[in-house]
């Protein structure tokens, strides 16, 4: 039986490895294809393959178990759950893969796209462009088709000319910005406040009038300090928390 392949990082060594390795697999596995195997490598093929010691994978592949995504048999092997629910809390540690992670996983519908001038909430990101282009997407539970948010992405026109309109339906923009584009993407700062539902987002995410979401802001910046792509996203409040741990090394 031939092995899922998962994808490859860079480790960053101020960072727990095994949460690393843990949220890179996991995004790898929620942005599958249908198609691709659910058998894993095993432990040791793994391990080499993120450059790690068998310990730390191990580590790291509990994670996934405790979360449902893969369940592991002995002398079978760690297989993929491919009905497994996706969870909804949204945990940071500082990693672009563990971003990437997060926004994997759902079932995602390209309501619009094209380009608009730079709305002037969003304008210290973009000093420099008078347009931006504009994509706007919609999440839904992958296994019971509830919405659960609505994304419009605001990019350089020059990134958005190597877009593949298919990509941003089976990849979150982080993946497909570092993976596809290529853009070296050095940080990426979160801002989420509380807000209450407009029509828009009422209608979008079937939820009442007023109700409370979360209004989430994400700027992605490029190895030189500049904005690429501001990501302003509605979380039902009643799907999603937030959770951030701050690494003090």
């Amino acid at each position: 039986m031939t092995s899922f392949a998962p994808d490859s990082i860079v480790l960053n060594r101020k960072l727990p490895l095994w949460y690393q390795v843990s949220q890179s697999l996991r995004a790898s596995i929620l942005g599958r294809s249908p198609q691709d195997p659910l058998r894993l490598p095993t432990e040791e093929q793994l391990a080499g393959h993120y450059g790690v010691s068998v310990l730390t994978m191990r580590q790291a592949l509990k994670e996934l178990e405790d979360e449902g995504l893969i369940s592991r048999h002995r002398r079978r092997g760690t297989f993929i759950e491919p009905h497994a629910r996706r969870g909804s809390p949204v945990r940071l540690l500082g990693s672009v893969d563990a971003i990437v992670a997060q926004q994997s996983g759902m079932t995602t519908e390209l309501l619009d796209h094209g380009s608009a001038p730079v709305p002037g909430e969003l304008a210290e990101f973009f000093p420099d462009v008078r347009e931006v282009s504009t994509y706007h997407r919609l999440r839904s539970d992958e296994k019971t088709g509830e919405p659960t948010n609505h994304a419009r992405n605001y990019l350089r026109p020059e990134l958005a000319a190597r877009i593949d309109l298919d990509d941003l339906v089976r990849w979150p923009m982080t993946k497909v910005l570092r993976d596809v584009v290529g853009a070296d993407i050095s940080r990426i700062t979160d801002t989420v406040e509380a807000r209450l539902a407009d029509p828009e987002t009422s209608k979008l995410l079937h939820v009442p009038l007023l109700s409370p979401i979360l209004h989430y802001t994400g700027v992605t910046y490029d190895a030189d300090g500049r904005p690429l792509d501001v990501a302003v996203i509605h979380y039902r409040g009643d799907r999603f928390s937030f959770t951030v741990t701050l690494d003090a090394t």
